[in-house]
């Protein structure tokens, strides 16, 4: 971790402007307060975005763009659908005020927030490397993304008191095939969307959620798409792998 540590304070301090990539599903969750302070010490400008706001409805995204614009400049962005990208670069160009050179932009964040397709989105082309599992940026590489703009591309910063298997879970940070309690990791997912959007659970699942717990939500997707065992009995883990995989897929909203 102490590398991590090094990595970002050696970003911080070659980068203009700063871009701190959470995921607009969980903003509080996937912000790091330790880059937050380091960013703020060294009186650079910093940018947070809301990445996969594809994922979450204009009501959740306006009022998380509200509480965290009080923190610093806040955009939001789906790769997917090439929303927010002019806006985030005409925001960089706004908040670094330099002119006659390239504006280096670091760019932090948890691994799988979408760092390196943002990138891509602001460049207009896949110069990053982008993957759906996390930690696919191995090392840090600079990217041309056009018109005086140059990002600084980092591995996911972890972290430093990371053990949270249920939340590495829920941010996609480990796939199902690395949890040691899926079905855990399934109910907690359960419990989210209910909390969020049950109906958006419904539509995809084709099941009707009453007063169920998050065990017999599970077990009602479990009967729908019939996983089950010899004997007639819900195969839990599979079916909680299927909801993990939806999930960190982003076909699952909220």
């Amino acid at each position: 971790m102490a590398s991590y540590k090094l990595m970002i304070k050696d970003v911080i301090k070659k980068a203009d402007v700063l871009l701190e990539v959470v995921d607009a599903r969980f903003p509080d969750e996937t912000r790091n307060s330790e880059v937050e302070r380091n960013v703020k010490r060294s009186r650079k400008p910093l940018i947070i975005v809301l990445s996969k706001c594809d994922l979450v409805s204009k009501e959740t995204l306006e009022k998380s763009k509200s509480r965290l614009s009080k923190i610093a400049p806040t955009v939001f962005v789906s790769s997917k659908q090439r929303f927010g990208t002019t806006m985030l670069r005409h925001k960089i160009l706004e908040v670094a005020d330099i002119q006659g050179r390239d504006i280096l932009v670091g760019s932090l964040g948890y691994p799988n927030t979408g760092k390196s397709s943002v990138i891509n989105g602001v460049a207009g082309k896949n110069k990053a490397g982008t993957s759906s599992i996390s930690g696919h940026t191995k090392g840090v590489q600079l990217v041309k993304a056009g018109s005086r703009i140059v990002f600084i591309d980092t591995p996911g910063v972890i972290p430093f008191d990371e053990n949270d298997e249920y939340r590495q879970g829920l941010l996609g940070v480990k796939d199902a095939t690395h949890l040691s309690d899926p079905i855990g990791v399934a109910l907690k997912i359960i419990e989210t969307i209910c909390d969020k959007n049950k109906t958006a659970l419904e539509d995809f699942y084709k099941v009707e959620i009453g007063n169920e717990n998050s065990y017999d939500v599970l077990e009602l997707i479990g009967v729908k798409g019939n996983f089950l065992k010899k004997k007639g009995e819900i195969d839990e883990t599979r079916v909680a792998i299927k909801i993990i995989n939806d999930w960190q897929k982003g076909q699952l909203l909220i």
